[in-house]
């Protein structure tokens, strides 16, 4: 085996936040009612429950709705209670921590959040459909400001929504964003573990989102090409395949190099992105030539308009 790999594949991936491995995130909650999650969430005392609920049984509302109309709960704290007891990962506004550029999180019920939902249809059909063989997916775009990490990182949040594990690659090694999006530690990952560093922690729990997870780049190195051509590469996302439902890769924009090629290629899988009224055609044909190709299975291009 390859020793780049070796340090990684010693144990578990150190995750934070405590998560581990053997567990589902959906196994460790248990159901509650929407009424305990709103007294949770809102502190309710015992008379105010009283109160929800003989309101509730002479107006034949629902537990929510009549909290609503009590003024005890507003229409978000309802939403939230919903999205907890389905095990929907949601954060309302009044406890939202997360970076608004991951609509998927923060506004889940937008026309952007719906595309992305479309979309990660297509692809559970397209790509990720039980009949095909387990591949990574590569998010290749012809340009910097085409949208690539921000697709990469809210079409994590919206598979990371079905349940399943979901973890998010850094491989920008040019221009690493995935981590201040998500606010995780950058200080080791990807390029420490291509590099044959001994590194621990290279793969974090994004904040309130349980299933989804983030290997940043770590220490930008001068040789990024070189790092992902090495065998240690492949070997790495076959054991990050193992180990997650689903493995995205973020990668630099194809005017800085060979790298989104390079990547795609050895993740299986790849999907293209184009920004409206700015990418050039002949550079986005460049690139779906190049990467369909030498990849697999090409999923597609998409047309990023936000």
């Amino acid at each position: 085996m390859n020793a780049a790999v070796r340090p990684f594949l010693a144990k578990r991936p150190q995750v934070a936040n405590n998560t581990t491995d053997d567990v589902h995130p959906v196994a460790q909650q248990q159901d509650r009612s929407i009424g305990d999650i709103i007294r949770e969430i809102k502190g309710l005392s015992e008379e105010q429950i009283v109160a929800i609920a003989e309101h509730q049984k002479t107006s034949g509302l629902r537990f929510g709705d009549a909290a609503v109309a009590l003024g005890l709960a507003s229409d978000q704290d309802v939403i939230f209670a919903l999205s907890q007891q389905f095990h929907y990962p949601y954060t309302p506004e009044s406890r939202r921590k997360l970076n608004s550029e991951l609509v998927t999180a923060v506004q889940p019920f937008s026309r952007q959040a719906e595309a992305f939902r479309a979309i990660r249809s297509q692809l559970m059909m397209r790509v990720f459909a039980p009949s095909e063989p387990k591949r990574a997916l590569a998010i290749v775009s012809p340009d910097s400001g085409d949208g690539k990490t921000f697709f990469t990182a809210n079409l994590g949040v919206v598979l990371a929504q079905l349940g399943g594990r979901v973890l998010l690659v850094d491989a920008d090694m040019r221009g690493p964003r995935l981590h201040t999006l998500f606010d995780v530690p950058n200080n080791t990952g990807l390029s420490g573990i291509l590099s044959s560093r001994q590194e621990d922690n290279v793969i974090f729990q994004a904040p309130d989102l349980p299933s989804l997870f983030i290997m940043p780049v770590g220490v930008t190195p001068p040789n990024p090409l070189e790092l992902i051509e090495r065998p240690a590469f492949r070997l790495l996302m076959s054991e990050l395949l193992r180990k997650f439902d689903h493995v995205l890769v973020d990668t630099p924009a194809a005017v800085y190099g060979s790298d989104a090629s390079v990547l795609a290629t050895k993740c299986g899988a790849a999907l293209a992105i184009a920004r409206k009224n700015r990418s050039r055609v002949d550079s986005l044909h460049d690139l779906v030539a190049t990467v369909s190709a030498s990849t697999p299975k090409f999923a597609g291009v998409i047309v990023n308009e936000f």
